[in-house]
């Protein structure tokens, strides 16, 4: 079978269990098993494939038709300028997180040295990009996933940031190591009963520690807001996402511990996602 109809008989798999982006799937999912871009595809679509190569593009397609996501299927991501290495121990970088590293680039815009803290770190996704961004920052990372560390180290040596980086695994109550110029979390943020109402991709594939912040959604926000409130220096930022109607319960939390709100950023849908404030 060639290319060109090796993606369609893809596509028209998925679109039958109503993927709609069938057609994107199939050549993503066709282009990591012949190690190609898609543009390749493209240019070379009557070139034949392998048998062994068309045999696991099939197993693929069918692991996609259950909504598994590509990422895990291809065990990558991109994020900002990078590729991250990914598995299904990490929540899957999500283009709505860029935001907060556009923000932290545009804050630190003239610092030199700083030290970051990245709770919850995952696949480093957040804090190898900004190492990557600024050659003088160090940084930690830290998880209560063992998996999820081992990941980010693998994504710490893939983009050369290995020496400028260490990663702890802790429950971020136990965490006392250090003060911090600057702490950012991506942390489950989740109400308990609402996680069944979660796309199928995500709540069947992705980890449920990365998703699930309690009864309410603030369980782990309340621990890292607290955490971070004892280990960030004075005037030190604090960049926290949250959930789209959390904004004004996690405003309370900050300033009750200390913390001035400097902006609130929304996300790509314009839900209020991520809040930048500033230890006083």
């Amino acid at each position: 079978m060639n290319i060109q109809s090796a993606i369609i008989e893809g596509a028209t798999i998925l679109k039958n269990k109503s993927i709609n982006s069938a057609k994107l799937d199939s050549e993503i999912l066709l282009a990591s098993v012949i190690d190609k871009d898609r543009k390749y595809l493209i240019l070379n679509n009557d070139q034949n494939i392998k048998e062994k190569n068309l045999i696991h593009f099939q197993k693929l397609i069918n692991k996609r038709s259950f909504r598994e996501p590509i990422a895990y299927l291809t065990n990558k991501k991109h994020f900002w300028n990078y590729k991250f290495f990914v598995t299904k121990d990490t929540l899957i970088p999500r283009p709505d997180t860029e935001l907060i590293v556009e923000q932290i680039l545009k804050l630190t815009k003239f610092k030199t040295k700083m030290k970051i803290l990245d709770i919850g770190v995952g696949s480093g996704c957040i804090l190898l990009t900004i190492l990557k961004e600024r050659k003088n920052f160090y940084g930690v990372g830290v998880d209560i996933s063992k998996k999820c560390l081992n990941i980010s180290k693998i994504n710490a040596k893939n983009l050369e940031v290995s020496s400028r980086v260490k990663f702890f695994k802790s429950d971020v109550d136990k965490f006392d190591l250090g003060k911090y110029d600057l702490i950012v979390s991506n942390p489950p943020y989740i109400k308990k009963f609402n996680l069944k109402y979660l796309e199928k991709d995500v709540v069947n594939f992705e980890p449920k520690l990365a998703l699930d912040g309690g009864l309410d959604g603030l369980l782990e926000i309340r621990k890292v807001i607290t955490k971070s409130s004892k280990l960030i220096k004075k005037n030190g930022k604090f960049i926290l996402e949250i959930g789209f109607d959390q904004k004004n319960k996690v405003i309370n939390l900050l300033k009750d511990k200390g913390f001035y709100i400097n902006s609130i950023l929304k996300d790509l849908a314009n839900y209020d996602r991520c809040i930048v404030s500033t230890k006083i």
